[in-house]
C-alpha cells in the first residue's frame, strides 16, 4: 500500500511537471542570421490596451512565449521572466506572453495581476499562433534578434539563466 502511494506522488509530480512539454525536447542553439527565418509581422493587443508589433519592437531582443494559465510549467517559469525583464529590459529586451488560454480576458488579466507579471501579455487567437508554428505543446519560447530574425526556440520551461545566456549572444551581435 505505501509503495503504491509513494509511485502515485511520483508519477502525479511527473505529470504536473513535464505534461506540458513535448519529451525528450532539446534546445536548438542560436542560428547564425544566414539560417534564420523572418519573424511573422504580428499585431496584437496586449490586455492592458498596448499595441504590439514587430515593426514597434525592432532593434529590440524580442521574447514571444507561448503559455497558458493551466501549464504547469508555464506558470514555473513566469518569476523567472519577471526577474529577467526588470533587469534586461533597459538593455533591449522585449518579453511578450502570448497565452493561448480559452479563458475570458477578465479571468487572465486577474492571473496576470496576482503573478505580477510586468511584461505585456496578449491573449492570441490561432491566427498569432499559425503565423509563429510554436508546434503542439507549450510553453514555447522563441527569441527574434533586432533585425527581426527568428533566431532560437525552445520547448518546454525557460530558466532565467538560460534566457540571460541567449539573450547575451544576441546582445553581442
Amino acid at each position: 500500500m505505501r509503495n503504491t502511494i509513494i509511485f502515485s506522488l511520483i508519477l502525479l509530480f511527473l505529470i504536473f511537471n513535464f505534461a506540458c512539454q513535448r519529451p525528450g525536447s532539446e534546445k536548438s542553439a542560436v542560428d547564425p542570421a544566414s539560417k534564420a527565418e523572418p519573424a511573422p509581422d504580428f499585431r496584437v493587443s496586449s490586455l492592458d490596451g498596448q499595441e504590439l508589433s514587430l515593426s514597434a519592437l525592432k532593434g529590440k531582443i524580442i521574447l514571444v512565449n507561448f503559455w497558458a494559465t493551466w501549464c504547469p510549467p508555464c506558470r514555473a517559469e513566469i518569476p523567472d521572466f519577471i526577474e529577467a525583464y526588470e533587469e534586461l529590459k533597459g538593455r533591449g529586451l522585449e518579453i511578450l506572453g502570448f497565452s493561448v488560454d480559452t479563458l475570458p480576458e477578465n479571468e487572465l488579466k486577474n492571473f496576470v495581476a496576482r503573478a505580477r507579471i510586468n511584461y505585456p501579455v496578449a491573449l492570441v487567437g490561432e491566427d498569432t499562433v499559425s503565423a509563429f508554428r510554436p508546434g503542439q505543446y507549450i510553453p514555447v519560447s522563441i527569441f527574434i534578434d533586432k533585425k527581426g530574425y527568428i533566431r532560437y526556440r525552445h520547448v518546454g520551461r525557460l530558466t532565467k539563466k538560460d534566457l540571460v545566456s541567449i539573450f547575451e549572444t544576441l546582445e553581442k551581435e
